[in-house]
């Protein structure tokens, strides 16, 4: 974690405004998340940003191992360790085994990848250095995604960059018992 306190609180069910308490209440009874609590400072944003962060995680036309490998690899660029703990738990209920995730940490050049597999992560990295995916590695992910899935790739990593930048900097803390990023 970057930071060892939040700068932005994630508020209790009690310091939830009207439109925040409206909005949670379709999360249930069960406690939300600290994203979501600390969302909850902005009420309007977090509605409609929750539109967009469910067809990402949701409804997208990505298999849902390969849409975590893209999550992984931007939330360890980025060094949000609230993303990459939340999103070993997922990626875990999603296929990827263990070894998978640490091979994430090291990128493309890992031995063990698939093709298909290489080419996203290689996607990731060129998307973090550069905000652009290179001709090659375009037409590597061409010959197995549709023009569909390939805007989710865009979409998936620019979501989740963002998403690790809002972590990072509202110090957002690690819900119980998540996986660290130094593990």
């Amino acid at each position: 974690m970057r930071l060892t306190e939040a700068r932005i609180p994630a508020l209790s069910r009690e310091e939830w405004n009207a439109d925040a308490q409206a909005i949670m209440a379709k999360f249930g009874a069960s406690e939300p998340l600290n994203i979501f609590k600390t969302l909850c400072n902005h009420p309007e944003l977090l509605r409609r940003w929750l539109v967009f962060a469910n067809h990402i995680l949701g409804k997208s036309t990505l298999p849902p191992r390969e849409r975590e490998i893209l999550i992984l690899r931007i939330g360890w660029l980025c060094r949000a360790g609230y993303e990459w703990g939340q999103h070993v738990l997922i990626g875990r209920d999603c296929g990827l085994t263990d070894a998978e995730i640490q091979r994430i940490k090291e990128g493309a050049a890992a031995e063990g990848w698939s093709a298909v597999d290489r080419a996203l992560i290689e996607a990731v990295d060129e998307l973090h250095a550069d905000a652009h995916v290179s001709d090659a590695t375009w037409a590597k992910l061409a010959k197995t995604w549709s023009t569909e899935q390939l805007m989710d790739v865009v979409f998936t990593v620019g979501q989740y960059n963002m998403v690790s930048m809002v972590l990072n900097s509202f110090g957002v803390q690690p819900d119980p018992d998540l996986p660290r990023l130094e593990d």
